[in-house]
């Protein structure tokens, strides 16, 4: 353990370090300053030839084009991703299980970075490791080897064993829908070197903490009550911890993670950062530290990203989490949520809130397909405890779309039981349809979600729609509403919240 960052003063030096979502963070962080470190020609080639390299897109599906904003600008997505490696002698020093040194690597931190089409605000999406998900078919761009499309849910950290990061960003393009620009990884030793480079963060805690439980678990993070500057391996215990915090589970890890980031984003705006032995310092650990794709190869790239990245400022940064629910011992997306938030990413919509009452839901830019051409399978969702289901409801409401011209509407035996009458579509291209078949009963735009659970555009008629030809007024979901609920699921953190303090977790406390 450092012993350098443990006392609660600043020290000279500020900066952050850390360890699975600080990979992430140092590296993005870390564009913010490189460019000036320049020392000539041989030194920026030396930089460049630092950057380990790997394609961004492993799955057979490619990602759309952005499409530009008003003014011809379009927003940026960064997949952040930290590995577990233990596969050198600095990670296995780092810590971690002997039975998983030399072991398949897993992405055991995941954010997406997105930056607004006019750079006035970032969000950042984490997803916990212990997701569950379908992962699409990866090659592996070394050895040519596939990885099928998975038939069950696995955890989302193990698309990183199927191929690179590369299937980790195709894992998320099939869930989410967005379109990633560009990828960076860090281990273990990466986030430490960078801590190192940059200095000290400031982060807070409701009690003295010690994470280690009676079977020798936790990352071994002690810290006394209230701000303590921490650095090196010490901010690696940080973002590692999860046995201390709040509840002790994955989701707490990320919340400590989004303090962390939200600090070092402050301290490395306030800090002076013209030294150019310090800038020196940072440009070599981040270049050896970072693999990313190959379209992000250079250090005047990285550069670039990070002039991008400075133009918002701290007070428009959103920290979020997926909303989740318990699976088990792992989690599932919670349905409507998380797909409402990766909505918000896809229409360039920010998460903090600003605008929201100029922002109205967005009629989909892909055209729509003739009714008569567009198949709606129709779901009976009315199912209530206290009212059972409305008898044939799925065929009373074929009966509708077909007089509206939706002649390939056709009722499904299945059954989803739900509050909300909802049109599900698979992917980003039929959501024209969806949105078709939903103005066509009088529902909300809003009412069309993505899901990779349907196959075609899904109508399941919810107990709030149980009777009549056109879905109830008093029904009409609140978008705003909505939008309010997803956000407080998903831990709206501000980068300008420095009252943010870690609640220890009981049993965890020690005294002085």
């Amino acid at each position: 353990m450092s012993t350098a960052a443990a006392g609660t003063g600043p020290p000279r030096r500020r900066g952050s370090g850390k360890r699975r979502t600080l990979r992430w963070i140092a590296s993005v962080l870390s564009l913010l300053i490189l460019g000036t470190a320049g020392a000539g020609y041989l030194y920026y080639r030396h930089l460049n030839n630092n950057l380990k390299r790997e394609k961004l897109n492993l799955g057979d599906q490619p990602m759309a084009e952005h499409k530009a904003n008003a003014a011809g600008q379009t927003p940026l997505n960064i997949l952040l991703i930290g590995s577990d490696a233990r596969n050198s002698d600095e990670n296995k020093r780092l810590g971690g299980a002997r039975s998983t040194f030399d072991s398949t690597p897993l992405a055991d931190v995941q954010m997406l970075v997105h930056v607004s089409a006019d750079r006035s605000n970032i969000s950042v999406i984490s997803m916990p490791r212990d997701t569950l998900l379908k992962m699409p078919r990866c090659t592996d761009p070394e050895t040519g080897e596939v990885y099928p499309e998975t038939t069950r849910p696995r955890m989302t950290n193990e698309s990183l064993g199927r191929g690179g990061p590369g299937c980790t960003v195709a894992t998320w393009h099939m869930l989410t829908g967005i379109t990633i620009d560009h990828f960076m990884m860090i281990d273990f030793s990466g986030v430490v070197s960078m801590a190192d480079a940059i200095g000290g963060v400031p982060v807070c805690v409701s009690d003295n903490v010690r994470s280690r439980n009676s079977k020798g678990e936790g990352s071994g993070l002690e810290l006394k009550k209230g701000t303590t500057y921490i650095k090196g391996e010490k901010a690696l215990q940080w973002l590692r911890t999860r046995y201390g915090f709040e509840d002790g589970t994955d989701l707490a890890r990320a919340h400590g993670q989004h303090m962390y980031m939200n600090s070092m984003v402050r301290e490395l705006k306030r800090t002076e950062l013209s030294e150019p032995n310090k800038l020196r310092k940072l440009a070599e650990a981040a270049t050896r530290a970072l693999v990313v794709d190959e379209e992000l190869d250079t250090v005047k790239k990285l550069y670039d990203l990070g002039e991008e990245l400075k133009k918002v400022p701290t007070a428009r940064i959103t920290m979020t989490t997926m909303p989740s629910v318990p699976e088990g011992s792992r989690v599932l997306p919670k349905p409507d949520e998380a797909e409402l938030l990766f909505k918000m990413v896809r229409e360039d919509t920010p998460l903090d809130g600003r605008d929201s009452e100029k922002q109205k839901p967005k009629v989909s830019e892909d055209p729509a397909a003739p009714d008569a051409e567009i198949g709606v399978m129709v779901r009976n969702g009315t199912y209530t405890a206290a009212l059972g289901a409305a008898a044939g409801r799925a065929t009373e409401v074929v009966d509708v779309l077909t007089e509206k011209g939706f002649t390939q509407a056709e009722a499904d035996a299945q059954r989803t039981p739900q509050e909300r009458t909802t049109v599900y579509f698979p992917s980003v291209d039929l959501e024209g349809d969806a949105q078709a078949v939903a103005k066509s009963l009088g529902l909300p735009v809003s009412s069309a979600k993505r899901s990779t659970e349907v196959s075609g555009v899904t109508l399941v008629v919810g107990a709030d729609w149980r009777t009549g030809s056109t879905y109830p007024e008093s029904a009409a979901e609140d978008d705003g509403k909505d939008k309010e609920e997803t956000l407080k699921s998903a831990r709206a953190l501000s980068g300008d919240d420095t009252g943010a303090c870690m609640k220890v977790q009981p049993g965890f406390v020690w005294s002085d």
